[in-house]
């Protein structure tokens, strides 16, 4: 399937998606505590089904819907392989798990997820003395992990994915003795460490910022709870910047205090010169002239193709920066949304860390390749918004990932799009 966009304005407003970070934190950390957690508006898209398979395959009992209903605390050996699909957050978090078990555990995923770097968590849990090897040998999934994880001491890169340190954080509070969890680089995208950390303590459990790191005290419990999952400020930024280049748009269900880093996309509308109202949990984005700006992703990775587009229709130059490590995601989003946007005709060129725009040349409609990853998918889509001509983007389903009503919510906005054969 394919998705066909034409040019239109985007005017109305909608209700904010389930938190996917939160989502995939919330199924873990309901496995690992001990009884029912009940989860009230939890997203169930590609990404965080895939967890909830592996939460299945360590024993927890589920009921699923809307409140899904998690049984945890015992956990089990795996019958099979755990197949994470096209989630990196899942095949990270599931190794730490995996860690606590004197048994083996297989853990592998699609061909994006066999081609991002696994080598940093690989290490930092062998310096705990687990079995934790890629079975080709090159650092990448598929994994074999087997516990039980008895070390007290360990080092991890910061800068290549805040997944390995929340991975080791989750797990770490379950073991026996303390954890004391030293960074060998500075750390990225901390606001998602941050997630982390809020959830362990909402479940009963707690770990301490260091000099160096991060101390997790052994002998923790988790508790099960009944959690309402936040709307998701990554997602929101798509209708918003639809709404900042074409007509007004309102995302309802926000929390203007969350720690989500994507909260920062606010920031950048406004620097970017884009009108942005609060209305107690409604935010509001309307359209304007915007003007060229600089941009640090360092916090925010995920926003790169969205703000990429934003940068493209404001006149002047804009650098993005800080942002080397989303070569890394589902695709290299630097190199794609670069491709996407040239095509398109803006003026982009490609830089280790980001990019340099020269904004506000007029867009044209074309043929754009999303390379399976939904936030190339919904950021291309955005831009045809105002593009002339028609647009078709491949892998139209891929939006499911992270987003599964991003193409209705956008139609229900009054934007021209459709899924095609």
């Amino acid at each position: 399937m394919r998705l066909k966009v034409r040019p239109s304005a985007a005017e109305g407003g909608v209700m904010s998606s389930p938190s996917k970070s939160y989502t995939h934190r919330a199924m873990t950390l309901a496995l690992l505590a001990d009884g029912e957690s009940v989860l009230r508006r939890p997203l169930l898209g590609e990404d965080t089904l895939a967890t909830l398979e592996a939460v299945k395959a360590f024993g927890g009992r589920v009921m699923e819907g809307d409140p899904l209903r998690v049984t945890g605390g015992a956990l089990e050996c795996p019958d099979d392989v755990i197949d994470t699909r096209n989630s990196g957050t899942t095949i990270r978090l599931m190794a730490g798990v995996a860690s606590l078990l004197p048994c083996a555990t297989v853990l592998t995923g699609d061909e994006s997820v066999r081609r991002r770097p696994m080598q940093p968590l690989i290490d930092s849990l062998a310096m705990m003395g687990v079995r934790c090897e890629s079975t080709r040998g090159n650092g990448l999934a598929p994994l074999i992990v087997k516990g039980p994880n008895l070390g007290s001491r360990t080092e991890i890169r910061g800068d290549v994915s805040s997944q390995f340190i929340s991975s080791l954080l989750i797990s770490s509070a379950l073991k026996e003795v303390d954890t004391e969890i030293a960074l060998s680089t500075p750390l990225r995208s901390r606001p998602y460490v941050d997630i982390t950390r809020q959830m362990m303590e909402r479940f009963g459990a707690s770990c301490q910022v260091t000099e160096h790191g991060f101390l997790v005290q052994g002998g923790q419990r988790y508790r099960p709870v009944d959690y309402v999952v936040p709307g998701d400020f990554s997602s929101a930024a798509f209708p918003l910047a639809a709404g900042a280049l074409t007509g007004k748009v309102t995302v309802r269900n926000l929390d203007p205090t969350d720690v989500q880093g994507d909260r920062a996309f606010l920031d950048m509308l406004v620097s970017l010169g884009a009108k942005v109202e609060w209305k107690d949990s409604e935010l509001t984005c309307s359209r304007a002239d915007l003007s060229g700006t600089d941009l640090d992703l360092g916090d925010a990775p995920d926003l790169f193709p969205i703000a990429a587009v934003m940068c493209a229709f404001a006149r002047g130059e804009s650098r993005i920066y800080n942002a080397a490590h989303v070569r890394l995601k589902e695709s290299d989003r630097i190199a794609a949304t670069a491709m996407f946007l040239k095509d398109m005709g803006a003026d982009i060129v490609e830089t280790e860390d980001g990019c340099v725009i020269r904004g506000g040349r007029p867009l044209k409609g074309t043929n754009v390749n999303a390379f399976n990853d939904h936030r190339i998918l919904m950021a291309a889509a955005v831009a045809a918004l105002g593009a002339a001509g028609e647009t078709v983007i491949s892998d139209g389903g891929c939006h499911r990932v992270s987003y599964p009503d991003f193409v209705n919510d956008m139609r229900s906005l009054g934007t021209m799009m459709e899924m095609i054969h």
